[in-house]
C-alpha cells in the first residue's frame, strides 16, 4: 500500500469554511498553549501542502487540474481537448481554440479561487509560525522554509496564467486583501519577489527530509531558477513580447542549477520508469506531489486532477481527455544522423499506426508517451486498437500514455473512479534542471557547454528498454536516437543550438503541462501555435479556418469577472479582454 508520508488532515476545529473567497469564520477560539505546538503547526502546513494536489475531497479536481494539462498542453501545439466531442467541457474547447475565451469562463474563476485559498492556506501557517519560538517547535524554521515554497509556488502559477495579479504576504490582513491591486506590481516585480521567497526558503530548508513529500533545500534552488529564467524573458507589458534577455539573470540561473547539482541528482535510467511508483521518490524526482492509495480513506489521495485523462478502451474506460496531437507524433521523427527531424517532421507524412514507425525513423520516446494504434499499450496483452479513443472522428486515435499506470498496478483505483491512480506528479525533475541550465548557456552564447547535458538526456532515451512488438524480441518501431556531435552531424551554432534544446524540451517534457508556457516565456507562441493550426486542421477538422492565437492578447487568460466584481473594480483586466 502506497500512503502518503505527510499527513493530509485538518482539524475541524480550527475553521469553518464559505464559499466565499477567503470566508473563513472561526469557531471558537483556542488557545495559544493548544495552537503553538509542533503538532498544531504541522497541521497548518498540511493544509497548505494538501492544495498541492488541488480542491480537496473533490471528484471535480479536473475543472482546475493543478498537473496544469489543460493550460500547458492543451493550449500549445502538443495535445488536443479529446474527451466526447467539442462541447464536452466547452470551456477547455475554448482554451484549446483560444475562441470565446471570457472573463466569464467558470472554470478560470475556479483556478483562480483555488490558488488564492492556497496562498492563504500558507499565509495562515507562516503568521502562526512567526509567533512562536523554536523551544515551543522545534522545526518552527524548516517548517517556515517549507511555507514559503509552497506560497511561492502558488503565486508563480498565478503568474504564468494570469500575469496581473494581487500579490500580499502574511502581513496582510484577510480583510484586506480586497483593497490591493494587481497592478500593484509589475511582472517583473512579482517574479523577482517569488524568486526571492525561494532562496529565502532554501536558507531555511534541509538537504534532505525525513518525511518523504516535504521540499528541500535544493528543490527550492531548483524553483529559484526556473522562475529566474521567466524573469530574464523581458515582457513589453503593453502586448506581452519579449524585448530582451537578461544576462545577469541567465548567469543566475546556470549557478542555481549548479547549486540543485550538489544534491547528488540524476536521470532515472530508464525514461519508462517515470510511470512508475516505485521510482517516483528516485533521484529524478526534484519537487512533486503526493499521492496515495488504500490509506483508509474512500478512495485514496489519488490525481484527481487527470481523472478524465485515461483512455477509453477494454482496460480503464475513462473519459479520453487530453490527447496527443498530429504534431507532437510527428516531432518524434530523427534523421539520419538520429537527430530531431526539424525542418520535415510535419511535411513528410504522418504516423498514425504500427507500420508508420517503420516507414521513418523514430525518438523511442514517442512510444513510451503517446498510445498509438497497433503498439503494445504497457503490459497489457493485446495491442492498442480503435476501442481505446473515445471520439475519433474529432480527436483521432492517440492516447495519452505517460503517466497512466499499467493495467494490473495496485496503485490504480479498480472501477470508478475509473483510471484514478496514485503515481506522484513531479512538478520539478532533474530533466528540467539540465534543460534550464542548457537554455541559460545558449543563451549567453556558451552554447559548447550546452549540448554535453541535452545529450544526458538523448542517451537516457537511447539507453531505456525500447517497446517491443507483442509477444516478441523485436521492436515495435525503427527507433533511431543519437546525441549530438558537433561538426560530425550537426553544426553547433548559437542558432542550432537555440533549435536544439527546444525541440527537446518538447520531447522530453510532452504532457507535463509545460510547453504553452515554454512558447510564451521564449516569445514564439503566436508563431509556432499559428502555424500549428494551418496545418493540424487539415486532419483535425474542428480547427476552423478562423482559429487564432492572437499575439498581445492570448498569452494570458482574462482576469475573472467575479474577482474584478469581488475587488470593485480595482482589478484590471489584462490587455485584449
Amino acid at each position: 500500500m502506497k500512503k502518503n508520508i505527510i499527513l493530509l488532515i485538518i482539524p475541524l476545529i480550527v475553521f469553518s469554511c464559505s464559499d466565499d473567497f477567503l470566508d473563513c469564520k472561526p469557531q471558537g477560539k483556542l488557545s495559544d498553549e493548544i495552537l503553538n505546538t509542533q503538532e498544531a503547526i504541522d497541521a497548518l502546513c498540511t493544509s497548505a501542502y494538501s492544495a498541492l494536489a488541488g480542491p480537496e475531497g473533490s471528484d471535480l479536481a479536473f475543472l482546475s487540474p493543478t498537473t496544469n494539462w489543460i493550460y500547458g498542453d492543451v493550449r500549445a501545439e502538443t495535445a488536443y481537448k479529446g474527451g466526447g466531442g467539442i462541447t464536452d467541457i466547452w470551456e477547455y474547447h475554448a482554451f484549446e481554440t483560444f475562441t470565446g475565451v471570457y472573463a466569464t469562463n467558470s472554470l478560470l474563476d475556479r483556478k483562480w479561487y483555488h490558488l488564492y485559498i492556497s496562498v492563504q492556506r500558507a499565509n495562515n501557517a507562516i503568521r502562526r509560525l512567526n509567533n512562536v519560538t523554536l523551544k515551543e517547535v522545534p522545526l518552527r524554521d524548516v517548517r517556515l522554509g517549507e511555507m514559503k515554497f509552497l506560497r511561492a509556488h502558488f503565486f508563480f502559477e498565478l503568474s504564468r496564467l494570469f500575469n496581473k495579479i494581487p500579490y500580499f504576504d502574511e502581513n496582510v490582513d484577510i480583510k484586506d486583501y480586497i483593497n490591493i491591486s494587481n497592478e500593484q506590481f509589475s511582472r517583473d516585480q512579482i517574479l523577482e519577489k517569488i524568486a526571492n521567497e525561494f532562496e529565502d526558503a532554501a536558507k531555511l530548508l534541509p538537504v534532505t527530509q525525513t518525511e518523504l513529500g516535504r521540499v528541500t533545500k535544493y528543490a527550492a534552488f531548483a524553483y529559484a531558477a526556473k522562475v529566474n529564467l521567466y524573469r530574464a524573458y523581458k515582457q513589453d507589458p503593453k502586448n506581452n513580447q519579449v524585448v530582451e534577455i537578461d544576462r545577469s539573470l541567465l548567469n543566475k540561473v546556470v549557478a542555481l542549477c549548479d547549486s540543485v547539482a550538489k544534491g547528488g541528482y540524476s536521470l532515472l535510467s530508464d525514461f519508462q520508469y517515470l510511470a512508475e511508483v516505485e521510482y517516483e521518490h528516485g533521484p529524478e524526482s526534484v519537487f512533486g506531489v503526493e499521492y496515495s492509495i488504500n490509506d483508509g480513506t474512500e478512495y485514496g489521495r489519488i490525481n484527481w486532477s487527470n481523472l478524465v485523462c485515461t483512455p477509453r478502451g477494454p482496460v480503464y474506460g475513462g473519459d479520453g481527455f487530453f490527447q496527443p496531437s498530429q504534431n507532437l507524433v510527428n516531432s518524434y521523427k530523427t534523421d539520419n544522423n538520429g537527430l530531431p527531424d526539424f525542418d520535415n517532421y510535419n511535411i513528410s507524412g504522418n504516423i498514425n499506426k504500427a507500420s508508420d514507425g517503420f516507414l521513418f525513423n523514430i525518438d523511442p520516446r514517442l512510444d513510451f508517451t503517446v498510445g498509438r494504434l497497433g503498439i503494445p499499450w504497457k503490459t497489457y496483452t493485446r495491442n492498442y486498437d480503435e476501442r481505446w479513443s473515445r471520439e475519433p472522428a474529432t480527436y483521432g486515435y492517440f492516447s495519452c500514455k505517460k503517466f497512466v499506470l499499467a493495467p494490473g498496478s495496485p496503485y490504480m483505483v479498480k472501477g470508478w473512479p475509473w483510471g484514478g491512480n496514485a503515481l506522484n506528479f513531479q512538478f520539478i525533475r532533474y530533466a528540467d534542471v539540465l534543460l534550464w541550465k542548457a537554455e541559460a548557456l545558449i543563451e549567453l552564447g556558451r552554447q559548447d557547454e550546452a549540448y554535453p547535458l541535452i545529450n544526458q538526456i538523448r542517451n537516457r532515451a537511447k539507453n531505456s528498454n525500447y517497446v517491443k512488438k507483442l509477444n516478441s524480441t523485436a521492436n515495435a518501431a525503427n527507433y533511431v536516437i543519437n546525441e549530438y556531435k558537433p561538426d560530425i552531424n550537426c553544426i553547433w551554432t548559437q542558432e542550432y543550438a537555440r533549435k536544439a534544446l527546444r525541440f527537446e524540451r518538447k520531447l522530453e517534457l510532452a504532457m507535463e503541462g509545460e510547453r504553452f508556457f515554454d512558447l510564451v516565456r521564449w516569445g514564439v507562441a503566436a508563431e509556432t501555435i499559428n502555424d500549428y493550426f494551418q496545418r493540424e486542421k487539415i486532419v483535425r477538422t474542428y480547427i476552423k479556418d478562423d482559429t487564432h492565437f492572437t499575439a498581445g492578447k492570448d498569452e494570458y487568460f482574462p482576469i475573472p469577472q467575479p474577482q474584478i466584481n469581488f475587488s470593485g473594480g480595482l482589478y484590471k483586466q489584462n490587455p485584449g479582454y
